[in-house]
């Protein structure tokens, strides 16, 4: 079910800011850039390869970016796998133990259709679907 992966989600402070260093010491361009209102986050995508970098900085405190943030500091913040069929994967990480975040997926960045496995079950690693 799992294709490839997607993006890693990287939480910085300043979009503008990272966004500047990825075009001009990274040579990256910046493809789009969107508000997830359901997240509190403001986005911004790189493509690399099949891959993308998905940089988020939080709209409001209450976000789990901002959140992540006050924590840890910017950096990695999740990896996110394409799969074929989200429900499935859901059902197979929960049929082996581990905690789902989201039960059922909803619309993330991107019109796409994601959901979320907790990092206590996922070896510290928060993991998108």
């Amino acid at each position: 079910m799992i294709k490839k992966i997607d993006h890693l989600g990287i939480a910085v402070r300043s979009l503008d800011e990272t966004v500047k260093y990825y075009e001009t010491a990274l040579g990256l361009k910046c493809e789009k850039r969107e508000e997830v209102e359901s997240q509190k986050v403001r986005t911004a995508f790189f493509s690399v390869g099949e891959t993308h970098i998905e940089l988020l900085e939080p709209t409001s405190e209450e976000s789990p970016i901002a959140k992540f943030l006050e924590k840890n500091g910017e950096g990695i913040h999740h990896v996110a796998f394409y799969t074929d069929d989200i429900d499935g994967q859901l059902k197979q990480a929960a049929d082996s133990g581990c905690r789902l975040i989201h039960e059922q997926p909803f619309e993330g960045a991107a019109g796409k259709m994601v959901a979320f496995l907790h990092p206590k079950s996922t070896h510290g690693v928060l993991t998108e679907f």
